[in-house]
């Protein structure tokens, strides 16, 4: 994630026309000058999309508090020269100064190389993810190294196995499961490097950078850790030259054979390449305005199905022709 902040003096001026448009843009939320009450006022956005922004010496409660009918997060950015037990004092404070339900902090933390060491940053950041388990709090790390990142990352994990490796769920970007393996934080910071999919192979004993033999490589889009800390999730778009196969089998998943509208994108697909002797699909995928034609017709009814058995079948008729 990339967060900006919008000058206080443009959003004034433009009368929060700007913010608008920063979130008509796809923008998650407005970044505002947590210090500039009059620039908060004016975004005249929901205080869900606005996260109020402060240095530390600026995060008085006063100040705090002013913000927060603005700003559902507040956002604290602190530099390379806070020690641990300053950034997690911190943290303390904004837990108290944010209390409601639903509100949520964000700690900034930068690191230099200079002055920091890698497990100073590992041993800040396992910290803070204890006292921020129930997602009131987020940290965010500015500009780190692949291994500060990836490091991090281990560092809020935690895993009762003997190898220490951590158990991976593996994820379409539509939340679908692909298959059960397993990282080691060397992995971690190899996938995060390359932007793939790298996990660690137990009958191997050492990295896997799926696809290198299989040419089933994985495009790695997001890391995630789960509530409890004890499982990662990766986040990945499937490749492959013949097929998209994450399984072994050469299937999508390792749970056998899709179903639904993930079966009938994989009929398409196939249809597309070989169609049998007088494919209906076929003529849709070679005549646009054909299907152009059968997709509007398809719509209309949908539109007029009162049936719920009706409309099922008018809306399986649109997804198909979509």
């Amino acid at each position: 994630n990339v967060q900006v902040v919008i000058d206080s003096q443009q959003i004034i001026e433009t009368d929060g026309c700007v913010c608008a448009c920063f979130l008509d843009a796809g923008c998650a939320a407005i970044v505002i000058d947590g210090t500039n009450v009059e620039a908060l006022d004016t975004a005249k956005i929901p205080r869900e999309r606005v996260v109020a922004s402060f240095g530390r010496a600026e995060a008085s409660a006063d100040a705090v508090q002013a913000a927060l009918p603005f700003a559902s997060t507040v956002s604290v950015s602190l530099g390379p020269s806070f020690t641990k037990d300053t950034i997690v004092e911190t943290a303390d404070n904004m837990l108290t100064l944010v209390p409601q339900k639903g509100d949520k902090i964000i700690l900034e933390l930068a690191f230099s190389s200079a002055s920091s060491t890698l497990d100073h940053l590992t041993d800040t950041v396992a910290e803070l993810s204890k006292k921020f388990k129930d997602g009131k709090g987020n940290i965010a790390l500015i500009d780190p190294t692949v291994a500060e990142l990836g490091m991090s990352f281990a560092a809020c994990m935690k895993t009762d196995r003997e190898d220490g490796l951590y158990t991976t769920v593996v994820c379409t970007r539509s939340g679908e499961a692909l298959g059960l393996v397993y990282s080691s934080k060397e992995s971690i910071i190899a996938a995060l490097e390359c932007g793939r999919g790298v996990y660690y192979s137990r009958s191997r004993k050492g990295l896997w950078r799926k696809g290198d033999t299989s040419g089933h490589y994985q495009t790695l889009h997001r890391l995630d850790v789960d509530c409890d800390g004890d499982a990662l999730r990766f986040t990945v778009t499937q490749k492959g030259d013949d097929t998209a196969a994450f399984c072994h089998l050469n299937t999508l998943t390792c749970w056998g054979e899709p179903h639904g509208l993930r079966h009938l994108e994989g009929t398409l697909q196939e249809r597309l390449k070989s169609a049998p002797e007088g494919s209906y699909t076929k003529r849709l995928f070679d005549d646009s305005d054909l299907l152009r034609d059968k997709l509007v017709e398809e719509a209309q009814e949908l539109s007029e199905a009162t049936e719920p058995k009706d409309v099922a079948g008018e809306l399986a008729d649109v997804l198909y022709f979509a």
